[in-house]
């Protein structure tokens, strides 16, 4: 597989070779990273590479010969052909989210009429519906642990257990899950049980300014210009600001398209052709402040705010030809 045909990321050509690899011979895998370096990105790239097929058109993308709803055991779904992207399902980890949620559950109502164990009693969750696709388990980390250990008897045995029935789940699917290593809140430690059905992918911020300038021409949308120069001179301060040893929470590559957008948007109000620098120093605190945490020696002296500020003043000064611009 071509690793150029991730082309929607700009830079990451490790991270890039490795899902390549892994998705050659169908491993599972797990993309470590912070977050705004193109995890999701990266899924939505693997769900348009895969061909289109020819299922059933019904919620679950039945294979004609192994239908898995009841609409289509009963023949009632016509074929039509499936794109990968429609083939792309997300789910968004969070400590509320239950294994019904995913898997699906027994209905009461219908098992009466039906009978408790015939497929018309079952409603079918959303691992379902990327049947022959992609699942993409974002902020997997977040999920309980009761989740988790479904999911394990899904992608081991390939049927999971609901109550007192064993429902049977096709796993023909790519699993793409992923995780921030610098957040700690409302998450759940992965049993190595669990991380031993994947392969874990790392991705970094950009590694140079020139990447992450490519990245924020792309995404940022700009009601005014911002000058070649005054960008630079933006994203080396983010990147200035990873790199800084008090702080241990980074800025991502959203806040750099943040600050751009926000100084081009505060330059249009002012009916300016062009963003300037006190467009940047105006909003580079509301930008950025909240999006850093400082280590436990600093922050009890100093905010995040007068942080910030104070850390531009210094980068401009041990960057005169930053700082002549500025």
């Amino acid at each position: 597989m071509d690793t150029a045909l991730f082309s929607d990321i700009v830079g990451q050509d490790a991270a890039k070779q490795m899902l390549a690899s892994a998705l050659l011979v169908h491993r599972h895998v797990i993309l470590v990273g912070p977050p705004g370096v193109g995890k999701t990105t990266l899924a939505k790239n693997v769900a348009r590479l895969l061909e289109s097929m020819e299922l059933m058109d019904c919620s679950y993308h039945c294979d004609p010969k192994k239908p898995i709803c009841s609409q289509c055991l009963k023949k009632k779904s016509d074929l039509k052909a499936i794109s990968g992207e429609k083939r792309f399902v997300r789910i968004q980890g969070s400590p509320d989210l239950a294994v019904e949620d995913l898997l699906g559950d027994i209905d009461p109502a219908k098992a009466l009429a039906f009978g408790p164990l015939s497929i018309e009693a079952f409603t079918p969750g959303k691992i379902f519906k990327a049947n022959h696709g992609v699942l993409f388990f974002d902020e997997l980390n977040r999920a309980p642990e009761k989740l988790q250990n479904a999911l394990l008897q899904v992608l081991e045995e390939g049927y999971a257990t609901l109550g007192s029935y064993q429902v049977e789940i096709p796993v023909n699917f790519v699993f793409i899950g992923t995780m921030n290593p610098e957040e700690t809140a409302a998450t759940e430690n992965l049993s190595d049980v669990f991380l031993d059905r994947f392969d874990v992918i790392h991705l970094s911020w950009p590694k140079t300014v020139q990447e992450e300038e490519v990245i924020v021409k792309q995404k940022a949308h700009l009601p005014v210009p911002l000058p070649d120069p005054l960008l630079k001179a933006i994203l080396s301060f983010v990147h200035s600001l990873r790199e800084h040893s008090d702080v241990v929470k980074h800025p991502s590559v959203r806040a750099s398209i943040g600050l751009c957008e926000r100084a081009s948007a505060l330059a249009s109000l002012r009916h300016a052709k062009a963003a300037t620098p006190q467009d940047v120093v105006a909003c580079i605190v509301s930008v950025l402040a909240h999006r850093i945490e400082l280590r436990s020696q600093v922050r009890h002296a100093v905010t995040p705010e007068s942080f910030v500020e104070q850390a531009f003043q210094d980068f401009l000064v041990q960057h005169p030809d930053v700082g002549g611009y500025l």
